[in-house]
């Protein structure tokens, strides 16, 4: 009996193509072969993905009402569509997976036009834009928060409660018990801004770091991402206050950062949280200020409802607030060790075997 097909989209950022990656080692487990359709930002995360083969197919995302950028957007849009049903009618997947984004909207509309099964993956506390035009058309709907979609009774209907699949490599730090850290001793601090970095982390940090006690400061022990173009800037401010840090625009073994860390500064986006919960490390989270569904905000919002991470608006990240919440810590960090724990039991690493097997129901297989 030939391998059944599932065909996996996903935008191409680590939001999307990472809960992707761990749904197809998961399918990959239950004898299924896997390809990728995403677009052409996948190419940082993508070559590794665990899949057969990688469709790049043409998609824009609706930012503008202007009516050129409109029109070059449709077209994208429409080629992406073409593009997609080709590649349908030509593989003939059992099933197809969106995880969101807009490179999803052709390949998950062509899917639905074909009459395949469809399945949509969202990975934050609300649904994202691409995925609510798609909800009502595809024939079952993944959340990674409960009671998502309890407002909407005829999508609540087909939806299913699976939690956010987070990378094997995000398990396999999992298995690292939380070191917690005691007075007088290092304290080592990670920060980052999401797949894509954050600049207010390399304005805030070192102004912050620059008004803790010296005595407090040489403790520390940080990992820090940074764009590029302020990498040189970040590490000419550490080496100036004696701060041992290590500055890269991206750290591919970030879950095992995550891991040897005592406490985490860093965005809020769906996969952030999903890994902060299942390696179970306390946080400071900063959601993106901009985003029209305030998703990271509701994201955040689940952790500190639990005791696990203090949330901050970005207007109200300033560095003497930082300095202050880092200089208490570091005189007492007893709180942390139950923040760890409190995050540790908001995660779900078997998120992946639970929304494979939803896939593989939906598809009717296995």
């Amino acid at each position: 009996m030939a391998q059944p097909l599932i065909l996996v989209c996903a935008g191409g950022t680590g939001g999307h193509l990472f809960p992707a990656e761990a749904l197809s080692v998961a399918l990959a487990a239950r004898g299924c072969l896997v390809d990728l359709v995403t677009d052409e930002r996948a190419e940082k995360y993508g070559r590794a993905f665990p899949a057969r083969a990688t469709h790049i197919v043409s998609s824009a995302t609706i930012a503008s009402k202007n009516p050129l950028a409109l029109a070059k957007t449709l077209f994208a849009l429409g080629s992406g569509y073409l593009h997609a049903r080709k590649i349908i009618r030509v593989l003939k997947p059992a099933a197809v997976i969106g995880f969101g984004g807009y490179p999803t909207l052709p390949p998950m509309f062509a899917a639905t036009q074909l009459g395949v099964p469809t399945l949509i993956h969202d990975q934050n506390a609300v649904m994202g834009r691409a995925n609510r035009q798609l909800a009502p058309r595809v024939t079952a709907i993944a959340t990674s928060f409960p009671g998502v979609l309890d407002g909407d009774p005829p999508l609540a209907a087909k939806a299913t409660f699976t939690g956010n699949p987070v990378r094997p490599m995000v398990i396999a730090a999992a298995g690292t018990p939380y070191d917690a850290p005691v007075a007088g001793g290092p304290f080592r601090l990670c920060v980052f801004g999401g797949s894509q970095g954050a600049r207010v982390m390399s304005e805030i940090l070192p102004a912050a770091l620059e008004q803790v006690d010296a005595g407090l400061r040489a403790r520390l022990h940080l990992v820090q991402q940074a764009r590029a173009e302020d990498k040189a800037a970040v590490e000419a401010a550490y080496a100036r206050l004696g701060v041992a840090a290590e500055v890269a625009p991206f750290f591919v073994d970030l879950p095992e950062r995550l891991a040897g860390a005592h406490l985490v500064v860093a965005r809020s986006g769906a996969s952030t949280v999903a890994e902060l919960s299942v390696i179970g490390r306390p946080s400071i989270l900063v959601p993106l200020p901009h985003a029209l569904d305030q998703d990271q905000l509701m994201n955040a919002a689940t952790l500190a409802a639990a005791g696990a991470a203090t949330v901050v608006k970005q207007a109200d990240f300033a560095p003497a607030w930082l300095a202050g919440e880092l200089a208490r810590l570091l005189a007492d960090p007893a709180p942390l060790a139950a923040a760890a724990a409190s995050a540790r039991a908001q995660g779900h690493a078997d998120a992946a075997d639970r929304l494979a097997d939803l896939v593989m129901k939906t598809a009717g297989i296995g």
